[in-house]
């Protein structure tokens, strides 16, 4: 329960004298509806402005302060036209104050003829006239002035700077004076002001790195010491030794050895799960790896031991390629296996219940239907859960909440993490990394052409057709867009047809029903379409050896993690792959190094570290769609620089400082509160 001492920060803005139904549609849109929202709504620029007595004393292009006095109206011949108010200063100069869009009224409300008023704005020249439009503030003179100085918020419309700034001292005064959180020393060293008083120089400048900082380290240390609670509140749950006894693992009829790479991770899971404390591993492995084999013999560990395994995949394509993929794995051996998505309905899907109530189905793999309420297992001991990424804490906790005991968790990504990321989203788990490659994965050869050389693109793909190989071809779009000239998945399927054949072309993208996406994959699969049109639904879990060309069109609009992500669907097969990423005439530096990057090398890892170098603020967490970890205050620079930091302080809150129960538990269970990363923490019980 949150504490009544933040509970004026969590008040509705339309609580407060002022705040109509009017007011709070602008509020929203940018995401401001509770006063804590305003309170971390930081500006990011800063109004100077310069008090003149007379107007000859300012430049053209200032924004300055002046008295004024009104002495005439000037009307357009239409409603729609400028409103000019004849307005001179103390020495009788003149200057125009001009408004636009029907606000007449307004302008006479505010400039009452023969009265002085006080008006601050960007002084600016229109032919040989002074202008100002749209002063930013008009009072009369000796009101309490107007500032010299004022913060420049992100706004929309219908939002004034000015009621902005008025709803944010409203929201500093509501702020309370908290008890420190930080570990002692460490503010000492970085010598950052208070929480209380870092809220206020913050909103006084947005050039205040030490304010800045602070806030950002709140909310990185926040993040930090839920995800070390999530880890310490499982560990101290008991859960169940699983070890098998090489029965099944043993009789796996593989056409290849594990490398070394496997067998030292499958030894780290094997380790963990011989343990009773629940396992949270990562396993981190580039594009065809051989993850899913290093899973596989983790569930058939759990069985052998007399107990149930359940892989999860974040969409339908995938779950069903993992079965086929596990399925073939398993030739011959006493497994059952089965599936569950949202899509079994009916006798189906209550068989497939009552076989993993009554522990007749050893593996289950599936969706989040997997975890659903009605779902039940007969002795669940171990989650494996691919593509991590695309699920949140809340959902990994939910499964953990499936066995008797909480079972062990494996968390696999194709998505090679940078330390930063992986200490952001993932700081309760142990992170293991299969960082060699099976023999005989060529890698792919990736080379960037101009998507004017469209028609050479598809003559090649014709050969490469006619050779009896199969390709992808990617595009960004689902339909056609008025607004942009982005190739689109149906358009470009309309084309090869006509070019290639109808009968030598697919299409699958999000918006198909399943049945069809599956209809058409299993026809690709079986080699009987040689060209599949996508958007990036098929960016993870596609398995078509045959499948050896990728086109990926207007390539610069992909991120690296994704267009290596889409690679590797070519590669599988024994015949040298080529991945052709066409671009537009004009790329930004950016997109440019990214497509260098990607014609350079085919190693995940050097990648992730530089798409975390590249990528700005807003895309940084490209993990982000979990919702776990949405930082508001800390920027991507700042995550880099101090989420290292706040782990280590995280850990030494709970490991040195006794937690939640310790000295300094009252005064983080108010930043867990204020930053809202309790939701994330079902175990904070004690606290």
């Amino acid at each position: 329960m949150r504490p009544d001492i933040l509970n004026p920060l969590f008040a509705a803005l339309t609580d407060l004298k002022g705040v109509g139904p009017q007011l709070a549609k602008p509020l929203t849109r940018l995401g401001l509806e509770r006063v804590v929202d305003v309170l971390f709504h930081l500006p990011t620029g800063l109004v100077q402005r310069y008090p003149v007595d007379r107007l000859d004393q300012a430049q053209v292009g200032q924004q300055i302060i002046v008295t004024l006095t009104a002495q005439d109206y000037r009307s357009g011949r239409s409603p729609r036209a400028p409103f000019g108010v004849e307005a001179f200063d103390g020495a009788g100069d003149h200057v125009r104050l001009v408004y636009f869009g029907r606000t007449a009224g307004l302008a006479k409300k505010l400039f009452p003829l023969g009265e002085a008023r006080q008006v601050s704005g960007r002084l600016d020249a229109y032919g040989d006239m002074r202008q100002i439009v749209h002063p930013d503030h008009v009072g009369e003179p000796g009101e309490g002035g107007i500032a010299t100085s004022e913060a420049v918020y992100p706004l929309t419309e219908g939002l004034t700077n000015a009621r902005l700034n008025q709803l944010v001292a409203i929201a500093l005064e509501r702020r309370p004076d908290l008890a420190e959180w930080i570990d002692g020393p460490l503010l000492t060293t970085r010598d950052w002001p208070t929480w209380h008083e870092a809220l206020a120089r913050a909103h006084a400048s947005p050039h205040d790195a030490a304010a800045h900082d602070r806030l950002a380290y709140d909310e990185i240390f926040a993040s930090q010491v839920a995800l070390m609670l999530i880890r310490q509140g499982l560990r101290n749950r008991r859960g169940r030794a699983v070890a098998g006894d090489g029965r099944l693992t043993g009789a796996l009829k593989l056409p290849f050895g594990l490398t070394g790479a496997q067998e030292r991770v499958g030894r780290e899971i094997a380790g963990d799960m011989a343990q009773p404390t629940p396992m949270l591993r990562m396993l981190q492995g580039d594009v065809g790896s051989g993850k899913t084999l290093v899973a596989l013999r983790a569930m058939l560990a759990a069985v052998e031991a007399g107990t149930q395994a359940a892989l999860l995949a974040p969409t339908e394509i995938l779950a069903r390629q993992h079965f086929a993929t596990l399925q073939k794995m398993l030739g011959g051996l006493p497994v059952n296996l089965a599936i569950l998505t949202g899509r079994d309905k009916g006798r189906a899907r209550e068989s497939t219940l009552m076989g993993l109530a009554d522990g007749g189905i050893d593996i289950l793999v599936g969706t989040h239907a997997i975890f659903q309420e009605a779902v039940t297992y007969k002795d669940l001991a171990l989650v494996v859960v691919d593509e991590q990424h695309r699920f949140g804490v809340a959902q990994r906790l939910m499964l953990t909440g499936k066995g008797a005991r909480p079972p062990h968790l494996l968390v696999m990504t194709a998505t090679p993490i940078p330390r930063t990321l992986q200490l952001a989203n993932h700081g309760e788990m142990d992170v293991s990394r299969i960082d060699e490659m099976p023999p005989g994965r060529t890698p792919v050869d990736t080379r960037v052409l101009s998507i004017d050389r469209l028609d050479e693109v598809i003559a090649g793909l014709a050969r490469h057709l006619a050779g009896g190989a199969q390709a992808y071809w990617v595009c960004p779009l689902v339909a056609e867009s008025e607004t942009s000239e982005l190739a689109a998945a149906e358009e470009r399927a309309a084309l090869l047809a006509e070019r290639l054949g109808a009968d030598r072309v697919g299409l699958v993208h999000g918006r198909m029903k399943g049945p069809d996406k599956d209809a058409v994959m299993a026809r690709f699969q079986a080699g009987e379409i040689g060209v599949l049109v996508a958007t990036t639904v098929i960016e993870v879990g596609v398995d078509v050896p045959a499948a050896s060309l990728m086109v990926i069109e207007h390539a610069e609009n992909f991120g690296l993690a994704q267009l290596h992500q889409l690679r590797g669907r070519v590669g599988r097969g024994t015949a040298q792959s080529v991945c052709l990423l066409l671009r537009s005439q004009s790329l930004s530096e950016t997109a440019r190094e990214r497509l260098a990057l990607m014609r350079e090398t085919n190693d995940g890892f050097v990648i992730a570290e530089k798409d975390l170098e590249l990528r700005g603020g807003g895309e940084l967490l490209g993990l982000k769609q979990s919702g776990d970890a949405d930082y508001r205050l800390a920027s991507a620079e700042q995550l880099v620089r101090l989420l290292p930091v706040a782990h280590d302080d995280a850990r030494l809150f709970v490991e040195r400082d006794g937690g939640m129960e310790g000295a300094r538990g009252e005064p983080v269970r108010h930043c867990l509160y204020l930053f809202e990363r309790d939701a994330a923490v079902p175990l904070l019980r004690s606290g």
